[in-house]
């Protein structure tokens, strides 16, 4: 029997940052409301498009497991933010990469980490594909409306990926779970899509809204329902579970989660803070924070779960292997920004506010 394990991972960020007291400078809010409320104290905003942040954590993974592009046999690109609908961005991370497998994007909002990493599995475990790289990422910036202080406040860029690789060592993914609740999908979308009147000025004024106290109750119940199915399903208990990833959306959920889930909150991981909301890429960012900190160790058994728009939840269960380090690195980096986070966003910003200030007149 074939065995998932993960033997690379890798991040891209982009280098303009968003503070909070940036934030203070055009809207309605402070430093203390946003932190009280969400955990997030600034988010970064990318000069590039999703596919490039994802080329370049696709090389750091790459790097980490010691293998080339050339050897992939599968990737999977998890994004509801591409640079281009037709054709996926995930063709463009390949070339990017020098692979030369199947590829294909997957759109399940903040679970899609999840969900790629379940489907990466299930293909290597059935023999079809030896070895899968994953990615989330996302450029979320682009779909704020910034006049929205309950959105404008939650979202960043940035993208992270893995390496699934084939072994016939027992561990690595030991289960997962993936479900929908579509009567929630309108609580969290935006409406960009072919819906819109493309001849109409006014559809181009897509952005992300949001319900927050409805996400707040079927985010908690979601991870936590969908937690205990994979932990049954795997025959584990809670107590043996060492270490939790859990999305990044609110510090609050994720108190809320462990505490209804009776884990000490010592074992979940947050990085909320310093990235807030990226999506799809919130999970595996988090995993290579915790590498890097030395959270994650060998032989851990680790539960990760998520929700997103649709409602989309995930939740999966692993086993880390022996190695915590890189095989290799890589000096793959996004191009130099010129401009300040502020400046990035100045247009949409004044475009938005400038919406808000012509219907009160």
């Amino acid at each position: 029997m074939q065995y998932a394990h993960i033997t690379g991972w890798g991040k891209s960020v982009p280098p303009a940052t968003l503070t909070n007291d940036d934030l203070a400078t055009f809207m309605d809010t402070t430093d203390e409301w946003i932190k009280t409320r969400t955990g997030i104290s600034k988010r970064n905003i990318s000069h590039v498009n999703t596919s490039e942040m994802a080329s370049v954590a696709a090389k750091h993974a790459l790097a980490a497991a010691g293998i080339d592009g050339s050897e992939l046999d599968l990737i999977i690109l998890a994004t509801a933010s591409p640079d281009t609908l037709i054709p996926n961005i995930a063709s463009t991370v390949q070339a990017n990469i020098g692979a030369t497998c199947a590829a294909f994007d997957i759109n399940a909002a903040c679970s899609g980490f999840l969900y790629g990493v379940g489907l990466a599995s299930s293909m290597i475990k059935s023999g079809q594909n030896k070895k899968v790289l994953i990615i989330g990422a996302e450029r979320l910036s682009f779909y704020l409306d910034w006049s929205r202080r309950e959105t404008a406040v939650l979202f960043g860029d940035g993208a992270g990926a893995i390496v699934l690789e084939a072994s016939e060592t027992p561990g690595g993914i030991l289960g997962y779970e993936l479900n929908n609740d579509p009567e929630g999908r309108h609580i969290l979308q935006s409406n960009f899509g072919t819906q819109m009147d493309r001849f109409d000025s006014e559809s181009l004024d897509f952005y992300i809204h949001i319900n927050g106290q409805e996400v707040f109750k079927r985010a908690i119940h979601g991870m936590g329902n969908l937690s205990a199915k994979v932990l049954e399903k795997c025959n584990t208990n809670i107590d043996d579970v060492d270490f939790v990833i859990p999305h990044q959306a609110n510090e609050r959920i994720i108190d809320t989660l462990v505490t209804r889930m009776k884990i000490p909150k010592e074992k979940a991981f947050v990085n909320i803070a310093d990235y807030g909301n990226t999506s799809a890429a919130t999970i595996p960012i988090a995993i290579c924070d915790a590498l890097a900190q030395g959270r994650i160790v060998a032989g851990q058994t680790i539960l990760s779960c998520a929700f997103g728009a649709g409602l989309t939840s995930a939740a999966l269960l692993l086993k880390w292997g022996e190695r915590t380090t890189p095989i290799k690195t890589s000096d793959a980096e996004l191009p130099p920004c010129d401009k300040t986070a502020l400046e990035m966003i100045k247009p949409a910003v004044d475009h938005f506010f400038s919406k808000v200030e012509n219907k009160e007149t």
